[in-house]
């Protein structure tokens, strides 16, 4: 039998119907139940288009109330949300949404090069609503979203979200860091991430106001924190080290009670600027395929354990697959842990064992059991929060001609984390850096473009002829 609950949004409009669950920069609200009105009239406008229950609907948005509002509008239809990052380029969406069985594309703006029938938030509420049967109900093993994810090979995976990984994702998050009647949780990190959408589910299921921006800008977000409420900002490191430039000789106000952390590892020295200066910053452990974060720092341990990402939320689980105290890779099982990826059989079996999801990433637990990530994915960059695999790039740097062979590598960068550098060898002797990164931007989002080209006899291989990345690394110092 489906494990079935009232739609969150509805429910939310029943209990708080006046209270607010969108606000903007420029002061305007939207309650829970103008926001059940507006979702609940989209859904049937997309139902006068033929969108139907399991239909594959691409949202192509920047952060925007319409895009909140179509996401819900879908939920009402039992329709599978696909987020689509804006960031990347034709080629790279134009792989997802044919992966993904894309049947109609949602977009913020004028889109002409999908191939699949497009429509702005715009065009669908000028159209005549269509009555519909819209759900009542959730079913909690149904999928409702498709977020995907490089992966380590650097193919593009889809990974499936049932609604029971979003609701169980807030559910563990509440039980860790508590629910304040008066919390306000700032959303500046892209909807189309799984960060920056689990905030968006969180509001309804938890009835609280979220403040909603459309990219980050770190004087609103610092003003919106002064003065505007907010108590809890999801962060990258990036915007952790300029909001503590911002912040100054100032403090935060006492309501203001939590950064959250995610992206990867924070330098140390970062983490104990924040301390002295009583910022409260809780690290955190979580990939897409967890629905957002699986392992979290508690109030009580985060200016206690700097370096730590905290230990597994409740009801999560966690192992290192190595001898007790050894690094190892990272393990974890749970209701937020997605099912699988879509139309990829063996990548799902590869990933998942009996429940365990292979995370790839390196680490260990201290005799308490709190988790520290050594590597996250190794070879992976993490650059201003965003995952960039050098397996992709280098396979776009290899298809160019007069180019044998490339390998990429992160270096340390104190703007961005990390920034993705090139080490190409040559058959065309006239190739410069310039042409070269010219074509890269060709196929690549401008955040995975090569920071540096340098070229090289031969690339550092083993035994077995594979790419030895950490020779690469010790070659830029």
């Amino acid at each position: 039998m489906p494990e079935l609950m009232p739609h969150w949004l509805t429910k939310q409009a029943e209990l708080s119907p006046n209270k607010t669950a969108i606000e903007l920069p420029d002061g305007t609200e939207v309650s829970f139940l103008e926001l059940k009105r507006r979702s609940q009239l989209f859904a049937e406008k997309l139902f006068s288009i033929g969108i139907r229950k399991g239909a594959k609907v691409g949202i192509f948005s920047a952060n925007h109330v319409d895009m909140v509002i179509a996401l819900h509008g879908l939920s009402y239809l039992g329709a599978v949300a696909v987020m689509l990052n804006i960031r990347l380029t034709d080629k790279e969406v134009h792989y997802q949404i044919r992966d993904a069985d894309v049947s109609v594309i949602l977009t913020q703006n004028k889109q002409s090069s999908f191939h699949v029938p497009t429509y702005t938030f715009n065009d669908i509420e000028a159209l005549e609503g269509q009555p519909a049967e819209l759900i009542n109900e959730i079913d909690l093993d149904a999928i409702f979203t498709i977020i995907y994810t490089s992966g380590t090979t650097g193919f593009p995976k889809g990974v499936m979200h049932t609604y029971g990984n979003h609701w169980w994702s807030a559910v563990s998050s509440m039980l860790n860091l508590g629910l304040n009647q008066h919390d306000k949780w700032l959303v500046t990190l892209p909807i189309f991430h799984v960060g920056g959408l689990s905030i968006l589910l969180k509001s309804v299921i938890y009835g609280m106001p979220v403040y909603l921006m459309e990219k980050y800008d770190k004087q609103q977000v610092h003003q919106a924190i002064m003065s505007s409420g907010v108590t809890i900002v999801s962060v990258v490191t990036l915007m952790v080290r300029e909001l503590i430039d911002q912040l100054g000789e100032n403090s935060y106000p006492e309501s203001f009670r939590c950064m959250l952390l995610g992206g990867g590892p924070a330098p140390k020295a970062l983490l104990e600027k924040a301390k002295e200066k009583n910022v409260p910053i809780y690290q955190t452990y979580g990939m897409t395929e967890t629905s957002s974060q699986i392992v979290t720092l508690s109030p009580g341990d985060a200016l206690e354990r700097i370096g730590s990402s905290g230990k597994p939320l409740f009801p999560a689980q966690l192992k290192i697959d190595a001898e007790k105290g050894s690094i190892g890779e990272i393990l974890v099982k749970g209701p937020m842990v997605t099912q699988g990826y879509y139309n990829k059989v063996e990548a799902t079996d590869k990933a998942l064992t009996n429940g365990w999801l292979s995370t790839g990433d390196l680490g260990y637990t201290d005799g308490e059991g709190f988790l520290y990530v050594v590597d996250r994915r190794k070879d992976l960059i993490i650059s201003g929060g965003e995952n960039i695999y050098p397996t992709e790039i280098e396979s776009v740097l290899s298809g160019m001609e007069g180019i044998r062979e490339a390998g990429v590598t992160g270096r340390e960068d104190i703007k961005w984390g990390q920034v993705p550098v090139a080490f190409v060898v040559l058959d065309d002797e006239t190739l410069t850096p310039e042409k070269i990164l010219q074509y890269a931007a060709e196929n690549l989002a401008s955040y995975k473009l090569p920071k540096e080209i340098h070229f090289i006899d031969q690339l550092p291989r083993n035994a077995s002829n594979k790419l030895v990345r950490n020779r690469l690394t010790s070659l830029l110092s």
